[in-house]
């Protein structure tokens, strides 16, 4: 649980810095420039990342099961990481009025990504990876809307064949996921099937 632990304090920490240090971030910023900026930083979310999938697969391992949720829970899950896949093709394909309403799609479906997985599961790691997850969305999210509305930024939209290639490219995404990528990464088959 400890390298589990460290891996979140410090993938979340990195992504934290703009909206707990925003005047330390710029000045790291301005001193290294954007190309060395990105490169540190990348290089903390690897490591934090790395920290999360090694502590993760070792508590599952070993588990402490806190709850035990209905099997129906794990078919719920499923079903909300739809509009979570829908919403991450949405922060990388602008101009739908889909990124337009958010803002920040992104952290919109990690919120959603993570509550769907606390539903789902009931040992200690579970609500320790995804309730720290839930936690930062949610400030992140709070964060990015209120510097928006600080800065008066809207974000540009395409047109509705925009929105219609977002779902169709998240709905394809998360049937592929579904039905394959989650038993191939996680071992676990949401459906079951």
């Amino acid at each position: 649980m400890t390298l589990l632990i460290l891996g979140l304090l410090i993938f979340l920490g990195a992504h934290s810095v703009r909206f707990l240090t925003p005047g330390w971030r710029d000045a790291q910023l301005a001193r290294l420039g954007e190309p060395r900026w990105k490169g540190v930083y990348s290089l903390v979310s690897a490591l934090g990342l790395g920290l999360i999938i090694w502590g993760y697969g070792l508590a599952r391992a070993d588990p402490m099961v806190l709850w035990v949720p209905p099997l129906w829970t794990r078919h719920l899950a499923a079903l909300l990481t739809l509009p979570v896949f829908v919403l991450l093709v949405a922060a990388y394909l602008p101009g739908s009025h889909i990124k337009a309403r958010i803002g920040h799609p992104m952290v919109a479906g990690v919120k959603l990504w993570a509550l769907a997985h606390l539903l789902a599961n009931g040992n200690l790691a579970d609500v320790v990876l995804f309730g720290a997850f839930l936690v930062w969305a949610v400030a992140d999210f709070i964060s990015a809307r209120r510097r928006d509305r600080l800065a008066g930024r809207t974000y540009p939209v395409c047109c509705w064949t925009r929105d219609a290639s977002v779902t169709a490219i998240g709905l394809l995404a998360w049937v592929l996921f579904v039905l394959w990528g989650h038993a191939w990464l996680i071992g676990v088959k949401p459906f079951g099937i």
